[in-house]
Parts: C-alpha cells; structure tokens; sequence
C-alpha cells in the first residue's frame, strides 16, 4: 500500500463552492497565460487554459532544497559527458546499431567532430525530473529524492512551471490560506532560462544577431514558448527572436555563409533553441530534409541549445551506464561530487544482448510491475509499464533491438488528494502522484565553464493510475510545491 501525503489544506467543498472557485480560477488562468491550444480541437486563433490541480502538492522541503542544490552538479555531469566524445562513443556504439535515430543523430556528431567544430561554445537549458521514492510500508519521513532522468533538448515548462505557481497563490488567497503562501518557493525558471540564452547572445558579440527557436509545425505548448520570446525581448528590447521548423530550414529557409554563420532571410542567427528534433516524427520529410537542416545548424558558427553532444548526453543509455558502479568516478575526480550524485540515482539496468541484459530481461519478465521498459526517446509517451513489460521482453528475446532500452526500477511516489481540473470535463477528486523538475544552465567550452547556475522549477501531477505524466502530451496536470517539514 502506499503510503499517503495529507493535502496542504482542506480539499472538502461542498458543490458551490467548489463551483466558485474552479470557474474564477480557470478565468484567471486564461487571463495570465496559463494555457495550451488544444488537440483535440486546434485552431490556431483559440486556446484553453492547461489542466491543473486545484491546490499545491505538499512536497517535503528538504528534499526539494536537496534538488535545487544538486542540480549545478547535474549540470557539470552533463557538460563533461557532452565533452567527452570517447565516452559518447564507446556508451552508445551498440544503441547506435539497433536504434536507427540515434544513429542519425550520432552521425552528425561525428560528421562535425571530424570537420572541425565551429563553435566552441554550448549552452545547456537542462531539465533534471525527479520523484520521490521509498521502500513500501516505509515511513514518509524515508522518502527521498530518485532522479528519473535528465532532459537537454527541448526541456520545457520554464513559463508554465512558475505560472502554475502565481495560480496556486491566487487560489490560496481565495480560499483564506494567505498566510500559507511563503510554503511556495519563489520560482524565476523563465527569467533564468531565458537570461543563459542572452548571456550566449552576449558571447557570439554579434549585435544584430538573432535568436532562432526550432519549433514544430504546428505548436500545442505555445504560451510556454512565446513567453520566452517575451521574455527575451524584455530582458534585452534589441534582441529578436524568429521560430522555424526543421522543414522550413531543410527545405532552402537558411544558408551557411563562406565564414560558417547561420543565415536567415539575411539575418545572422547568435543561438539556436530546440524546441523540437528530440523525436523520429520530427524529422517526416522523405528527402531528409530536416536532417539536412540538423546537420547545417550544427556546422555553423551559431551556439546550439543543445549542441547534438548535449542532446546525445541526454539520452537514456547514458544515464543507464552512469548509474553502473564506477562510471560516475570516470566523469568526476571528486568522490564528494560522485556521492551526491549516486544518492538520487534509482536502479537502472543494461538491455544489451549479453549475459547481463539477460539477467535483468528475466528479473523483469518474473516481475514486471516492479519495472519501467524505457526506448532512447523524449516526450512523454514512450514508456512501457506493467504487464506490457514482459510481453515487449517476451518479443524481443534475442532480438538486436532489445539494446535500444533501458530498463529502470519504478519509484513508488507517496499519494496524495488532490481536485484535478481539466479543459470540459467536471473536477474530479482524485489520488495523485507528483514529478519535480529542476532547471539549470551552463554554457561552457571543451576547457573551461564559463556559467553554471540552477534556473527554477517546475511541478508536474497526474492520477496515480495514469503511466505518464506529460501534461503537453495531455496526459498531466499543473502543480507547485508546497513546502513542508515532514
């Protein structure tokens, strides 16, 4: 059974009032933003408030200053791994056989590595996603972080995660919890984020430069990506900003010039910021002209949020193989450095076609609830959990494609109460369970860091019931934490 966190106040209304207070607060979060167009029924010209949770999840703050504190660590591990090409190399060179996208991904990273790189320097917007885990039956005072995994590409939610936060104040005060309000952590992931890619800006020391987001063809999570582009234009009014797909670029929207600088309709692009290109649906063009595009970014002189090192960083085989005994040690020289860092990893098992991806294949097929299957893919909706576990096991048994997993214990958050509220559907009162994500940002070259900072948080929940929790792939909700000492 697991054990359960009590609501950060009372979740009881009765039906009007429950009423009032749902309806003020969907207003209020489609006056501030707090929205997505939807799936269901796009129009570019409409959107509808994003689901959330009706009051903040009440979150241990130890172990939420534990996660803000790691996370310049994470960042670090990131920025040595994006930096180490034999380690990239030897970590992904059985994934790269029997995982088509990776392999094209690394590709162009060899392809770069061997040119000469033209860029020297990276930033990293990171994402670090962490859950609270435990023994069962354990007390809650047990539960500590276990680190899920870490996002460099396209690591959303830097608008989202702290407007979910001012909701959460607003409907605090509306029902007379005012006086609680200091127990949510002040959140500035969309100042911080925003303010590396203008810190990059400021190091390419071109004036008339650009910004350029890589987006999708049609974009659902659109507040969360223009308000960066806002927020850019406030922090520094002469910065532009300009949004291209992969197609647009693939199919003759940017040129190398003879110096290597990325150019769009005339204009030289500063940084690239991937909001898309993490997934093999991204890349759709028959000719390949997206990989054309990927390919001609990373060969220019602009700096990359991610360069295709840190997008590779990124993947799951690596935070499977850093998780082995001594692989961390490989990265850091600093055993203080290493200890902190194992502390939140979870188990996390090999799938190669060896006796050891053997070994965890049977564990997982005997048990498989006990496990999550995950494939070398970002975005919400890849996993595969229980019973499927063993079946996808069963049909992969001495098939090659078996490597392009991991497989990973699953943690078993605490429960809690909570009103879910979502786009034309009535509240419902439901057990949920709770995903943090930390940001950070470094920028740095092969030699040196030259900035290392964490950049906010953000608050995802979904029904306990529910496998993923992506609330852009429809399948979370909104939160903030509410900091306690349990």
């Amino acid at each position: 059974m697991s054990a359960r966190l009590e609501p950060c106040v009372s979740i009881d209304f009765d039906s009007s009032a429950l009423d009032e207070v749902v309806t003020k607060t969907k207003d209020w979060a489609l006056m501030h933003g707090v929205c997505m167009r939807s799936r269901q029924n796009f129009s570019p010209d409409s959107i509808n408030f994003a689901p959330f949770v009706l009051v903040p999840s009440t979150f241990p703050k130890k172990e939420f200053e534990k996660a803000i504190e790691l996370q310049t660590l994470v960042n670090e591990m990131i920025y040595r791994i994006a930096n180490n090409y034999e380690f990239l190399k030897t970590t992904l060179a059985i994934t790269n056989t029997v995982d088509p996208f990776t392999a094209q991904l690394f590709k162009i990273y060899t392809t770069v590595q061997e040119e000469g790189v033209s860029q020297a320097i990276d930033l990293g917007l990171i994402r670090s996603d962490v859950m609270l885990g435990a023994e069962p039956e354990m007390p809650l005072s047990s539960f500590k972080l276990r680190q899920v995994e870490v996002n460099t590409i396209a690591a959303g939610f830097g608008w989202l995660g702290p407007s979910s936060g001012r909701l959460h104040r607003f409907v605090m005060q509306e029902l007379g919890h005012g006086d609680k309000l200091q127990q949510l952590p002040e959140n500035n992931a969309l100042e911080a984020l925003c303010g590396g890619m203008l810190k990059a800006w400021e190091i390419y020391n071109q004036p008339q430069a650009v910004i350029l987001f890589i987006v999708e063809d049609i974009t659902y999570n659109i507040c969360d990506q223009r308000f960066h582009e806002f927020e850019i234009r406030k922090q520094n009014p002469n910065v532009r900003v300009v949004r291209r797909s992969l197609t647009q670029l693939g199919r003759g929207g940017a040129v190398l010039d003879a110096e290597r600088k990325l150019i769009i309709d005339g204009q030289e692009v500063a940084v690239v910021y991937f909001r898309c290109g993490y997934a093999p649906d991204q890349y759709p063009s028959a000719d390949g002209c997206e990989w054309d595009a990927r390919l001609m970014i990373e060969r220019s002189k602009a700096i990359k949020c991610p360069s295709i090192s840190y997008h590779l960083a990124g993947t799951k085989k690596v935070q499977q193989v850093l998780a082995e005994p001594g692989f961390l040690e490989r990265i850091f020289d600093n055993a203080e450095k290493v200890a902190k860092l194992r502390d939140v990893f979870t188990g996390l098992y090999s799938l190669d076609l060896n006796e050891e991806g053997d070994r965890a294949a049977e564990m997982a097929i005997e048990n498989p609830e006990k496990y999550v299957l995950k494939p070398q893919r970002e975005g919400g909706g890849n996993n595969v959990y229980g019973k499927e576990v063993a079946e996808v096991l069963k049909q992969l048994k001495d098939n090659p494609e078996r490597a392009s997993y991991i497989l990973m214990d699953i943690i078993q958050p605490p429960l809690l109460r909570n009103w879910m509220i979502r786009p034309s559907t009535q509240p419902m009162l439901v057990d949920t369970l709770s995903e943090l994500g930390i940001f950070g940002v470094i920028i740095g070259n092969s030699k040196e860091i030259l900035h290392n900072s964490m950049g906010g948080h953000m608050l995802r929940t979904k029904i306990h019931t529910a496998n993923e929790g992506g609330v852009a792939a429809g399948l979370g909700a909104l939160d903030s934490p509410f900091l306690v000492d349990l």
